[in-house]
């Protein structure tokens, strides 16, 4: 089976154990069999879709994508995030500007809410769409790389997020 792969899923197949696939910024270019990309992309062929926000996301995606393809995932080294203080981090709500930032809060352990909210968590592309809730929130509000300005690399891009938000968010306990 030909498969072709966006460069922002390419660990994921290499993890799955495939070993024979092509990597495109544009999948749908490629002749392939099956594409392997982010759950949201827009896509013609038949597709893997994955998602890659939280590490229980980019655990079940390799083994996922292993199990369809029939081939042995590499073994690695993804400890799942097990936060500390449990009910402490409950007790801390974050308002949150995207479902991808929302999936880490709530892995995380603290409480997604519309209003009031302790910290203000966004991505960085909503940056100028909501200048004055920033300004407003001052030091509680937390900007979180978005998928251009992070490594390509899944489980880098986790550590990075996570450890922002562990930083920050983890100064009220």
């Amino acid at each position: 089976m030909k498969v072709v792969t966006t460069p922002m899923c390419r660990e994921v197949v290499v993890l799955a154990g495939i070993t024979d696939f092509i990597v495109s910024n544009v999948p749908d270019s490629i002749d392939a069999d099956l594409a392997v990309v982010l759950w949201e992309t827009k896509i013609s062929k038949p597709t893997f879709r994955v998602k890659l926000n939280t590490f229980a996301q980019i655990k079940d995606s390799i083994h996922s994508l292993a199990d369809k393809m029939g081939t042995s995932p590499f073994k690695f080294n993804l400890e799942p995030y097990k936060p500390i203080k449990v009910r402490e981090r409950k007790k801390i709500k974050v308002k949150v500007y995207s479902n991808f930032l929302k999936e880490i809060v709530t892995d995380m352990g603290f409480t997604p809410v519309d209003e009031p909210a302790d910290f203000l968590v966004y991505p960085d592309y909503i940056r100028e769409k909501i200048p004055a809730e920033i300004e407003a929130a001052g030091d509680r509000a937390i900007e979180i790389p978005s998928h251009k300005n992070v490594p390509i690399n899944p489980l880098k891009r986790a550590h990075l997020r996570y450890n922002i938000l562990e930083e920050r968010l983890c100064t009220k306990l």
